[in-house]
């Protein structure tokens, strides 16, 4: 499998997701953070020079939710339909805690083709959770007919920015369940300038769940972690997972790698070849907020496993073209 250093620049949180009919779809967030776009190709390559399609676009500043800062957007298949989980906010303005404001959206596309048009598009709104404050990175998975989602999210009780949760879903917008916490940042290298635990990407392999999340400030601090859990276990009970004491993919200082993190996961053409999607800065001098520096790119590259079944993915890859 050849690695593609980098795949897409300037794109952070990338996703990637492979159909059946065949096609990658490529999700991210773009430097203004005002709109969703999708691309898609029949090979990982092919995303680079794709054609991105805007399917969705911020609501008019103040206007209410959705007009400012959009984040992270995720699209999945779902029941025959496809869906794009996505962070949005009303401001640019932190709110009591010094946190941004944003709260978690879905939307959903009943045409076989999603990137048909923008108006096949429909706001399904706001996922609702029991604490009303900053939440992010949603993500789903399905395992035994039940569809379970994932994300971060501010407790005004713990320590630090955000923590993991899980919960079922009643359907692609609603929760069914409690949500229960995973993992909270705890540990160094989840701390560092800012305590988080973000981004989380399910991996179902070896007849194990992993969870991969990241940790610490978006700048060279940036890191994941992982958990995981035996695939026939509780998935809604904390017990069922084990955290890992130490990151599991980090900077290459030396290679001004630095920062890899808010990873998905996706597989080769052939099928054979697991991959892991993160984003990446190349020089770690920034001015001003990291957030609002647009140089996060889009990398990807296979990892293997390891004798218990674990994945080992090694170090970020070097550019071969920027």
């Amino acid at each position: 499998m050849e690695n593609y250093s980098p795949l897409i620049i300037q794109r952070a949180d990338p996703y990637i997701y492979k159909h059946t009919d065949g096609y990658y779809y490529f999700s991210a967030s773009v430097p203004a953070y005002n709109l969703i776009e999708l691309r898609r190709s029949k090979t990982i390559a092919g995303l680079a020079h794709a054609m991105p399609r805007t399917i969705w676009c911020k609501h008019d500043t103040g206007t209410g939710e959705e007009s400012e800062l959009i984040w992270a957007p995720e699209i999945h298949f779902i029941n025959g339909k496809w869906y794009v989980y996505y962070a949005a906010s009303h401001t640019t303005d932190f709110d009591e805690n010094g946190m941004f404001q944003h709260r978690m959206y879905v939307i959903e596309c009943e045409a076989p083709d999603p990137m048909e048009t923008e108006d096949n598009w429909v706001e399904k709104g706001r996922v609702q959770t029991p604490i009303d404050s900053f939440a992010l990175d949603a993500t789903t998975f399905e395992h035994q007919n039940k569809l379970y989602y994932v994300w971060a999210q501010k407790d005004p009780e713990i320590f630090g920015n955000t923590n993991i949760y899980i919960s079922e879903m009643e359907n692609p917008w609603t929760l069914k369940t409690a949500p229960v916490m995973l993992t909270k940042p705890e540990y160094d290298w989840e701390t560092q300038i800012f305590a988080v635990n973000e981004g989380p990407a399910v991996l179902h392999r070896n007849g194990k769940f992993f969870l991969t999340f990241s940790g610490s400030a978006t700048d060279e601090n940036y890191c994941m972690g992982m958990l995981y859990a035996d695939e026939n276990s509780d998935l809604l009970d904390p017990a069922s997972w084990t955290k890992l004491d130490h990151p599991v993919f980090t900077s290459d200082v030396k290679h001004d790698l630095l920062g890899p993190g808010h990873n998905s996961f996706t597989v080769s053409e052939d099928g054979e070849t697991d991959l892991l999607v993160y984003h990446i800065r190349n020089y770690a001098d920034i001015k001003g907020d990291p957030l609002y520096d647009p140089n996060r790119h889009t990398m990807i590259q296979a990892f293997d496993y390891d004798e218990n079944g674990f994945p080992v993915f090694g170090n970020p890859v070097k550019f071969t073209e920027l």
